[in-house]
């Protein structure tokens, strides 16, 4: 290869070292164990009435701001239940100890619980939150739909917190809480508060490689999320000594205006929107996790800003709050009144990402499995694209034809670029032919990769969809693991990824050769890159794009029996009109 051609790989190289070392300096390090535990899991009993509570797996408890100083009185748990989420209510702080939610299967059967039991319960009103109280409340569950906690401080003011679920028009997919605070001045004297809090609870990774990013404190303004991952913690050498910093111990802001504040994972969130009042502010703190000897990893912590109040003796404050606390799904989310939607994070491709989701979601709705609709999903792009495809491949054989007449060019102005590219350029218009042609398809392919990678990231529908060996589309395929000797770490084999990139070399070998040496050389490594891209992800992008290959092979073989097209100059534009 010539020089600008190793400088192009060597590049392409470097780059993709160094996201590979970005990467493994925000993952946590390895170290001797701690007791914690990120989601906790409980197993599945069905038909536990309201009030009931079913039995949680043991898990060893997170160190916690929370837990250092163990409350004086007993803790007592209350239920709240729906179809699809369990609430259990504590006394300590009157809020949210764990939502388990029933519909969602974790590991070894079991069921997703959102937030730690030994952080902060999720609707506590706290005052500092890298410290919080939690005081005694006394709780008296309602009905089977609703519990309220009271308490009265000593200088007698009176807080009520109600929680119920919101009636709802649908018949799943109900995760949506509401928390009706009063805050009543029952004494001689006037109260007044120059703001609070109010815990979100915690997030944590689903799966020990999950990158850094889905693990998030999230805000709205506007209508836009802006937001913060556990890696905003970690201490960082910058680039050249550039940007470096300190790890830091916890992360508040001062905010005008937010929509609502919530508590992220991949697939999971707890959301909270004020309804009455705006939130002020974020707070949140990133904690370590140990699930093994082997294995730790970081969760975060949040709580909301809320605006102060004041309150002469005989008034009282009231604020409501809508908690959602369940799965990432699109469609729910949309439906709430806040931008909730916003939670999924989709970027500057969110257009592309909510029609994808949506359209795979109504596959599904037709199909029943997901594998097949994203099969199906594939097959109609293709389709779509189909003609573009063919006008692509023929510009790609015109120009496969025009080669000899192109080398010629080059050979006879190799000193002289400028000149070379002109007559170069002459020679496309004389024949008609569009150099960029074949690169139309490509150009309308990148906004749908990367679509499909932002949704497919965040798509909870996914979990546990099974396709062939695969187990989880939402996964990688991992069917065993090789041991190097000179690596400290397995490396795991994902099927789907690499045959992925079988058919991507197969389209590149069937594909004409244009252009120069260089820029086909370059291209030889696109397949190298979208492995590295894909291999770690979920399945279901790398099994759409292997789909897509076999569909463009298919295209290929098909525009091959057609006869060669012939090379003919065209009239110039002036003598046509004549």
């Amino acid at each position: 290869m010539d020089r600008t051609a190793w400088i192009a790989v060597a590049l392409c190289v470097v780059g993709l070292v160094l996201w590979e070392l970005y990467l493994a300096k925000q993952a946590p390090p390895r170290r001797a164990p701690v007791p914690a535990a990120p989601h906790q899991i409980s197993p599945g009993p069905t038909g536990a009435a309201s009030g009931s509570t079913s039995p949680i797996v043991a898990a060893p408890a997170i160190p916690s701001k929370a837990a250092e100083t163990a409350p004086s009185f007993p803790e007592k748990i209350e239920t709240l239940r729906n179809s699809d989420v369990e609430l259990r209510l504590t006394n300590r702080g009157g809020g949210i100890k764990e939502a388990v939610l029933l519909k969602q299967v974790a590991e070894k059967g079991q069921r997703v619980v959102l937030n730690s039991a030994e952080c902060a319960p999720i609707g506590s009103i706290i005052e500092q939150p890298s410290a919080p109280a939690l005081p005694e409340f006394t709780a008296s569950p309602q009905s089977n739909s609703a519990v309220q906690f009271e308490r009265t401080t000593p200088e007698q003011i009176k807080i009520r917190k109600k929680f119920f679920f919101e009636k709802s028009p649908e018949e799943k997919d109900n995760f949506v809480i509401e928390m009706d605070v009063d805050v009543e001045n029952r004494g001689p004297n006037p109260y007044q508060t120059a703001g609070y809090f109010v815990a979100l609870g915690s997030a944590a990774p689903i799966h020990a490689k999950d990158y850094p990013s889905y693990t998030r404190l999230v805000w709205c303004i506007d209508g836009k999320a802006k937001g913060i991952d556990v890696g905003w913690f970690g201490g960082g050498s910058g680039f050249l000594g550039m940007g470096q910093h300190a790890a830091r111990p916890f992360y508040q802001e001062n905010i005008a205006g937010a929509e609502w504040v919530a508590v992220s994972d991949q697939f999971f969130t707890t959301l909270l929107a004020p309804l009455t009042a705006k939130a002020s502010g974020v707070w949140g703190r990133r904690f370590d996790i140990e699930r093994s000897r082997d294995e730790k990893l970081l969760g975060i912590e949040g709580a909301m800003g809320m605006p102060g109040f004041q309150l002469q003796p005989g008034q009282t404050y009231n604020a409501r709050f809508e908690i959602y606390a369940g799965p990432k799904l699109y469609h729910r989310l949309a439906q709430l009144s806040h931008n909730e939607a916003e939670v999924m994070d989709f970027g500057m491709f969110k257009i592309v990402c909510q029609f994808l989701l949506n359209f795979m979601n109504l596959l599904h709705s037709w199909l029943g499995n997901y594998a097949a609709a994203i099969l199906a999903l594939t097959t109609v792009i293709k389709l779509v694209l189909w003609p573009i495809q063919n006008r692509a491949n023929r510009s790609m054989r015109q120009m496969s034809a025009l080669s000899p007449k192109m080398q010629e060019l080059r050979e006879k102005y190799k000193d002289d670029p400028t000149r070379m590219n002109q007559e170069v350029m002459k020679l496309y218009k004389s024949y008609g032919i569009n150099p960029v042609g074949g690169c139309l398809p490509m150009v309308i392919q990148i906004p749908i990769f990367f679509g499909l990678f932002k949704m497919l990231g965040q798509a909870v529908e996914l979990r546990n969809a099974k396709f062939l060996w695969v187990r989880d589309l939402s996964q990688p395929d991992t069917v065993a693991h090789l041991h190097l000797p000179f690596l400290t770490w397995p490396v795991p084999i994902n099927i789907i990824p690499l045959c992925m990139a079988a058919t991507q070399i197969w389209l590149m070998q069937m594909t004409p050769k244009t252009g120069d040496a260089t820029q086909r050389r370059v291209m030889m490594f696109t397949p190298l890159i979208f492995l590295f891209i894909c291999y770690n992800f979920a399945a279901a992008l790398a099994l759409y794009y292997t789909t897509q290959n076999l569909f463009s092979i298919l295209q290929f073989y098909q525009n091959k029996k057609q006869p060669m097209p012939t090379l003919e100059k065209v009239a110039p534009a002036g003598k046509r009109k004549r």
